[in-house]
């Protein structure tokens, strides 16, 4: 979770554009970001893949009115609501972004070429139905924050319980340059997301910074195969409220929006 998903990507400056606020230029350019290349294949009425900005204009002319993202894990199928086909898709690639306002979904197919260091990243969004219904376990943000505010806490107690490199220099150094990084101009969300939601995609990607650095950095003092399943099993629960957060964040354009209009 330490870098920002496609599909977080795709939805949030995809919701900017749809609502105005941002140019197509701008938008394809933030969706992009260090990927060469990113088409949309299998939209209804182009019988072959298409660039971003006529990708998205085709969306809308479908009614496509605000994007939604999933980050589906094996029994977690959170931000999905089907059909199978497309949900097993999505678990394949651990995100989607789902449409609302025309029953599609998009899953993307990334294809990675080059040696370490010049890696050239093409990206096809593949354009499946999907069921019109309520996605699976997303939170409101108001959720979503108290929840990540306990699962921070739950975090650090783990790491430093359990005697992981999670809990000590390195996660502060690993934190302190994920910081510096995002100070350097990156928008943590699109123009139009309540500050709300960017404080609790921010909180998501530190508890889930955390988390990496725990499963990635060694045993620390797990070295018996039952502290590392303790590990394991202390950690799951606190990835999975960082991911709920996540989507939240995303997905808190079109939940107002759908909100104010009942």
């Amino acid at each position: 979770m330490l870098s920002e998903p496609r599909s977080g990507r795709l939805a949030a400056w995809g919701n900017a554009l749809l609502a105005g606020l941002v140019s197509p230029d701008d938008a394809v350019l933030a969706i992009v970001g260090e990927d060469a290349v990113h088409r949309l294949e299998g939209l209804p009425g182009e019988p072959a893949p298409v660039g971003l900005t006529l990708g998205l204009g085709r969306l809308r002319a479908l009614g496509v009115t605000g994007l939604r993202v999933a980050l589906p894990q094996p029994g977690h199928p959170l931000g999905l609501s089907g059909p199978p086909e497309f949900n097993a898709r999505a678990l394949e690639a651990e995100e989607a972004v789902v449409c609302h306002g025309a029953a599609f979904g998009l899953v993307p197919e990334v294809d990675e070429a080059g040696p370490d260091g010049d890696v050239h990243v093409e990206v096809v969004w593949r354009c499946l139905p999907v069921r019109e219904a309520p996605p699976a376990d997303v939170p409101s943000l108001g959720e979503a924050e108290r929840e990540l505010a306990e699962a921070l806490r739950e975090a650090t107690e783990v790491l430093s319980g359990l005697d992981l490199a999670g809990s000590g220099p390195v996660a502060e150094a690993a934190i302190d340059a994920y910081r510096a990084r995002a100070e350097r101009g990156r928008e943590v969300l699109a123009p139009g997301y309540p500050p709300r939601a960017v404080r609790v995609l921010e909180l998501a990607q530190r508890v889930g910074l955390l988390v990496s650095l725990a499963y990635e950095n060694g045993h620390g003092g797990a070295v018996s195969a039952s502290e590392m399943a303790a590990r394991g099993a202390a950690l799951r629960p606190v990835e999975r409220t960082a991911r709920r957060a996540q989507v939240a964040a995303y997905n808190s354009v079109v939940e107002e929006r759908e909100r104010g209009a009942r």
